[in-house]
């Protein structure tokens, strides 16, 4: 039954791994109907959950779960000293504390973006869950911890994306991305003009304009090639000429 159990649960979390991109550590919400029933069935949560989901997880709670078991009083003292031992995650009810059901589903914002795990005994609750994609759900039954098999709008999510009709959560994610960057508002869809960075100025707009009389006469030279004249030697006058001398003794 264990086995069975085990690959049940590997099988499960290779479903929300490929279609909605979970990854180790498996963050776990938890309230204080779990730790009850864990208390009760002598679960070690801490030591149980690595195995079970065969990886590492963060179990964590919120502060309106934590103030419920607050005021429930000494019946659920066990559960309120078990659940002072995961972190406690920020929600928006710190003024305002709500019940830790109404609170877990805030956590989700409808489309459960952090990837959370929901670990819980709350039949309520646990049907408002099953109305959100994406969401893994765990309980205790029979002293043993449960994943539970993926939620019709899980399955009919899938479906949609394999048809092509939505997009995936992860490429979702992408584009939105994509979009912030690139300056496109994701409701009106029109490009933002994006403020210029102001810099140093151009170098070349700094020069001096030459004078076109200058630029003329350079181009001018430098295109006419120098012809080089070899300087001429000149002979001294009479050079060159036969001087007839006079006979001195003439017949």
């Amino acid at each position: 039954m264990k086995i069975k159990r085990q690959k049940q649960a590997k099988k499960t979390l290779s479903f929300y791994k490929y279609n909605f991109s979970f990854r180790e550590p498996y963050q776990i919400l938890i309230d204080g109907t779990f730790c009850q029933a864990a208390l009760i069935g002598k679960i070690q949560i801490k030591e149980q959950f690595p195995k079970y989901l065969m990886g590492e997880v963060a179990l964590c709670t919120t502060s309106c779960a934590m103030k419920e078991v607050e005021t429930l009083g000494k019946d659920v003292y066990g559960a309120k000293l078990i659940l002072q031992r995961f972190q406690v995650r920020r929600c928006r009810h710190f003024d305002e504390p709500v019940s830790a059901s109404e609170c877990l589903l805030s956590m989700l914002d409808g489309t459960n973006p952090h990837h959370y795990f929901i670990a819980t005994q709350d039949n309520a609750l646990t049907k408002g869950l099953k109305e959100i994609p994406g969401v893994p759900v765990i309980y205790i039954i029979q002293n043993t911890m449960v994943l539970d098999k993926p939620s019709e709008c899980s399955l009919k999510r899938v479906q949609a994306v394999l048809a092509g009709e939505m997009v995936p959560p992860s490429q979702q994610q992408s584009i939105t991305k994509l979009k912030d960057e690139q300056g496109v508002g994701a409701q009106e869809g029109v490009r933002r003009h994006r403020k210029r960075k102001s810099g140093n100025p151009n170098p070349l707009s700094c020069m001096k304009k030459k004078k076109k009389g200058s630029t003329e006469s350079t181009k001018s030279t430098d295109g006419e090639k120098k012809k080089k004249s070899r300087p001429r030697k000149r002979k001294p006058a009479g050079a060159g000429e036969k001087t007839v001398t006079a006979n001195p003794n003439p017949v």
